[in-house]
């Protein structure tokens, strides 16, 4: 795939972008693009290896992690959650089922509603962000949201509904989300590179997440201290194409489950895209997507699954990676006819 220079230039200059734009095919990257700096202050560039975070994007990691456990029987997709939750959330409709979670069609209520009018500079936690090193550590801030509308009547992006998968996750494995979903996802996939740092201590090729285009201001007290079900990781460039490859070749599910996950089961028209189960998909191509948006964090990665090729935009701040995003879409839109 053939990324103008022009139009690239134009899509970096309109929001400031910071961040990484690569493309790889098979085994060869065709093209790579850096802009800005991982650490405004002390200068220093971002480069391909440069860890980003990726935001909802890992919702795709924990919808894998889950798959796994449904692959060895110690979860269904029928399985009703509240077989698992017992007495917590009692607001979750009992007919909530482990596939709706993973599909956004419970219809549960969502403790950061994509429909409200929220900012990236907002602080929108309830609880103090130190605390929230653990799925179970969310679960007050998940009580308290009344269902939205019955399960399975329609798709309705929620947030919450991982984070309650995040919460099963630990229950069913006795061990935190963290470690779980590195032992079932980023092993078998060879994601060296990927994991949950704390933000507080992020390593020195960690890129720091912006609030605006210019400033020092970052995402560290607005969102958890270290990312769970609904986002979170942090990954590079060469990580995603290396998972995207793993996912599709069936080396973390097998390929029966690759297909049911990348099915399409709702056509989402406010996103221009379609949904399977975990992965956004294009709205008419053979591609694969992850996407993210937070506080410090603009993100896509776009899996052309015919040509083996990844067209991944990792952006470290709140606004500057949707120019380029839109634009290089445009590209993949024409690739895929």
């Amino acid at each position: 795939m053939h990324i103008e220079a022009a139009a690239l230039d134009e899509a970096v200059a309109k929001k400031a972008f910071t961040g990484v734009v690569t493309v790889d095919t098979g085994d060869r990257r065709t093209f790579e693009r850096c802009e800005g700096f991982l650490h405004r202050g002390l200068r220093v560039p971002t480069t391909t290896r440069t860890r980003f975070a990726v935001a909802s994007g890992s919702k795709t990691f924990t919808a894998l992690a889950v798959m796994r456990f449904v692959e060895d029987g110690r979860l269904g997709l029928d399985q009703p959650v509240r077989e698992i939750l017992g007495a917590d959330l009692p607001l979750i409709d009992d007919a909530v089922t482990i596939e709706e979670l993973l599909t956004h069609t419970s219809g549960i209520g969502d403790y950061l509603d994509e429909e409200g009018e929220w900012e990236p500079s907002d602080f929108v936690l309830t609880l103090p962000v130190h605390t929230l090193t653990t799925a179970s550590a969310f679960l007050p801030m998940l009580e308290g949201h009344p269902q939205k509308f019955p399960p399975g009547e329609r798709f309705s992006y929620c947030n919450g509904g991982y984070m309650v998968l995040a919460v099963v996750l630990e229950r069913i494995a006795d061990e935190p989300y963290h470690d779980v979903v590195h032992r079932l996802v980023f092993e078998p996939a060879g994601l060296e590179s990927t994991g949950f740092p704390r933000l507080d201590e992020l390593p020195g090729d960690a890129a720091l997440g912006y609030l605006f285009q210019e400033g020092d201001l970052v995402n560290t007290l607005r969102l958890p201290v270290r990312g769970n079900g609904d986002g979170g990781a942090f990954t590079t460039a060469d990580d995603l194409h290396r998972f995207w490859t793993a996912f599709l070749e069936g080396r973390i599910v097998r390929p029966d489950t690759v297909e049911e996950m990348i099915h399409p089961r709702h056509d989402v028209e406010d996103e221009n895209m379609r949904y399977g189960m975990g992965v956004w998909l294009h709205r008419t191509g053979p591609a694969v997507i992850m996407e993210g948006y937070d506080a410090g964090v603009s993100f896509r990665s776009t899996h052309l699954i015919d040509s083996r090729t990844t067209v991944s935009i990792l952006g470290n701040s709140s606004e500057g990676a949707w120019p380029v995003i839109f634009t290089v879409a445009e590209l993949i839109d024409a690739e895929l006819g």
